[in-house]
């Protein structure tokens, strides 16, 4: 009896059984057909191209299909766990050994007498005066039965219990059935990209026959991907654009002519363009979305309090947002500082016209929220500065004009649409980063907005040395770190101590060694170490005290870590501002926005544990004032790994724009639209943010032009339905139901 055709839709349990498809389902999340087909390979090996043992070089990437002669195991010497020796013989009975440093994980797939498919890079090992070729924890699949009679092996991602020769055998036995789906791109623009048909990119992409047919395929695919997002970002803008906004053109005589003339230094050419976009931008009756990016020190809050003022001198209120209650209460006094006079509406000694800054934050008391929610209500509050707490339905403005989001890597697509939609009139809306940002990534995340860079720094910004301390290989160089502290505060400097955990009683169960404001480890597999594993990060509230007792005794030390209580966390704050404190030992509650001219060093702990755009930032919490910076990163990690390459890299430049790039190329792309952290899953598979910046443009232009002639995709049910794929069905339904 024959089997009945199936859909992308069909569920796998219809198709594979129940026990496969509880496998599938269970480890890797893919219940559908759809799910399957659209778990593509991650590499492939092509037969006519596997080496022979005998012919191996040094340093070569190989993969050789070979049987297990022999296979021991015997535990480390220098760390927990065991370590498996095997040789290996392949057809033309060459031999080769391979060690596994986790032989509890590999033992039972490892085998003697077992013919297996091994890929890694060729290695020498030495005992005595013999040496032999190794691979050194190579990736291993089993081959299938049938693998001979097609040109390419395909290999999947793949988890415990379920290896990649059970998908490939899945993948093959949905695609026998599977009817084509309908090609949700119009013809003319298939033909205009040269694209293959959808059923046919879906088939060849898992089994090709050739080269040709793998890159046509993945091409195909990648459009798509890309073309679906840039739908969605066209989208949002077309709606956006639809809005009215309060036009807030410059006016003489106003606050920010006033501010312009008690500046004390002179606005540097970026400066200057890029305030004059956003006055152009905000004079108009259209909604602004604009991204500032610039490097740390770049001077983004001055280019953003212009703006501001600008808005306030039409009678209007701006609101500054930022990721934390420290960054808010600190950008809340610089504004102050800044504005001197001009800020203290309604206070004695200020000037005629002024304007009051408003904190509002989640943790303020009850007679404090009350007076705030008051002040911003009647209008009084010409500029509010605060967290997410600024977006809540209870705070109610006289009239917001525009809203400046700080730091917008740490808020997604959804928390500025929220922005945007307050009141009748759409707000208009700066973003600034201190991240510098890939032309692919702005083109990508920020695609629903406008982007300006600052990329030359004020005069006065002093120079900060970066030096990486191998502490793990040269205990001495900690020594000298603290004894650098000591030397610093006595030439009446302050120094920063970052640690990437809390620690203490604030610790996570959950998560051996992890908390809330652990740093984000882009090396995890690597930093782990032979045996898969590694002591948890060092923490402020575990490390701090002894530092305070030890090397570090009779210092005027404070600790800072976002877990504090507000009042707690901002007189830390105020204390080290006034050069009550030494030293200040935190977590990355202070990685931006903080700014402390006095403070000359930055010693970050565990340096490895930290991403190449969090050192950057915290390694420009220095070298603010006149004397100059030193950054020392501390790792424990050994020279020749990836981890270290990374700490050299930051300690090589302070080119933020270098660095953002390089960020990108070492660490995962997957998450680009940040739907893991909204807990919905991605469509975006193979979509690369610096291999595919010419498709990203290409896809940006004709999702514009479409949605342009189509603002709603009503005529396009099926590029409707690529973006629901693309970004997540609740995202699309934002996108979609709203223009």
């Amino acid at each position: 009896m024959a089997l009945a055709r199936i859909d992308l839709d069909t569920r796998l349990v219809d198709v594979i059984g129940r026990t496969s498809a509880n496998a599938l389902g269970g480890k890797l999340e893919l219940h559908t057909v759809g799910d399957l087909v659209r778990h593509y390979p991650r590499r492939y090996v092509e037969r006519g191209k596997l080496t022979d043992i005998a012919g191996l070089e040094v340093g070569e990437y190989v993969t050789v299909i070979a049987t297990v002669e022999s296979a021991t195991t015997r535990p480390m010497r220098t760390r927990r766990g065991k370590l498996m020796n095997c040789t290996i013989r392949d057809a033309k009975g060459a031999t080769l050994s391979c060690t596994f440093f986790n032989a509890q994980k590999v033992q039972s797939f490892i085998q003697v007498g077992r013919t297996l498919m091994f890929s890694g890079t060729v290695s020498v090992f030495r005992s005595g005066r013999q040496t032999t070729l190794q691979l050194t924890h190579p990736e291993f699949e089993e081959l299938e039965e049938d693998a001979e009679d097609r040109p390419f092996i395909s290999i999947y991602p793949a988890t415990k219990g379920v290896r990649s020769q059970a998908i490939a055998r899945s993948v093959r036995q949905v695609l026998a059935l599977l009817d084509d789906p309908t090609d949700p791109l119009p013809e003319d623009l298939r033909q205009e990209h040269e694209l293959m048909p959808l059923g046919a990119a879906l088939r060849k992409i898992h089994v090709p026959q050739s080269e040709a047919d793998r890159h046509a395929a993945k091409g195909r695919l990648v459009w798509d991907e890309a073309f679906g997002v840039q739908l969605a970002l066209s989208l949002q803008r077309e709606r956006a654009m639809h809005r009215p906004a309060a036009p807030s053109p410059r006016k003489a005589g106003g606050l920010l002519e006033a501010f312009d003339a008690i500046l004390p230094f002179p606005l540097t050419a970026g400066q200057k363009s890029v305030g004059e976009e956003i006055a152009e931008d905000l004079g108009r009756p259209l909604p602004m979305n604009r991204l500032v990016q610039g490097d740390v020190g770049a001077g983004k809050t001055v280019v953003a309090l212009r703006a501001m003022l600008q808005v306030v001198d039409n009678g209007r209120q701006a609101a500054m947002l930022a990721p934390t209650e420290v960054l808010a209460t600190q950008h809340a006094r610089s504004l102050r500082a800044m504005l001197g006079p001009l800020g203290a509406g309604g206070e004695l000694g200020s000037s005629d016209g002024a304007t009051r800054i408003t904190l509002l934050t989640g943790s303020m008391s009850t007679a404090e929220r009350r007076q705030a929610l008051l002040d911003i209500q009647s209008g009084v509050a010409g500029i509010v500065v605060g967290t997410h707490a600024i977006i809540e339905d209870t705070v109610g403005f006289a009239e917001l004009g525009l809203v400046v989001v700080d730091e917008q890597h740490r808020f997604g697509v959804e928390q500025r649409d929220a922005l945007r939609g307050r009141g009748e009139r759409t707000p208009h809306l700066l973003v600034m980063t201190a991240t510098p940002i890939p032309r692919t990534v702005a083109m990508t995340v920020y695609g629903d907005l406008e982007v300006s860079a600052l990329t030359e720094l004020p005069k006065g910004r002093s120079p900060i040395r970066t030096t990486v301390v191998p502490a793990g290989e040269k205990p001495s160089w900690l020594e000298r770190v603290w004894a650098r502290i000591r030397e610093e505060v006595a030439a009446g400097h302050q120094c920063y101590v970052v640690f990437p955990r809390v620690g203490g009683e604030y610790a996570n169960p959950k998560k051996k060694g992890r908390d809330p404001e652990d740093a984000e480890d882009p090396d995890d597999a690597e930093a782990d170490g032979e045996d898969g594993e590694r002591r948890p990060p060092l923490a402020v509230l575990d490390i701090g005290p002894k530092l305070a007792e030890g090397p570090l005794a009779g210092l005027r030390i404070g600790i800072l870590h976002g877990k504090l209580p507000a009042d707690e966390k901002d007189a830390v704050m105020r204390a080290f501002d006034a050069g009550e404190l030494d030293v200040l030992m935190a977590t990355t509650v202070i990685e931006v926005g903080v700014d402390v001219p006095n403070a000359t060093g930055m010693i970050i702990m565990d340096a490895d544990r930290f991403g190449l755009s969090q050192l950057h930032q915290l390694r420009g919490r220095v070298g603010r004032g006149s004397a100059p910076g030193v950054c020392l990163l501390v790792t424990d990690m050994p020279g020749g790994t990836t981890a270290r390459e990374r700490l050299d890299a930051v300690a090589s430049t302070t080119d933020g724009f270098e660095l953002a790039r390089l960020d990108l190329e070492l660490r995962r792309e997957g998450d680009i639209l940040g739907s893991s952290q909204s807990g919905r899953r991605s469509g975006l598979k193979l979509l690369s943010l610096l291999r595919h910046e010419n498709v990203i443009s290409e896809a940006r232009l004709s999702a514009a032009r479409l949605v342009a002639s189509d603002p709603g995709l009503a005529h396009h049910p099926g590029l409707r339905a690529l973006v629901a794929e693309t970004v997540g069905d609740e995202e699309s339904a934002a996108y979609l139901d709203k223009v």
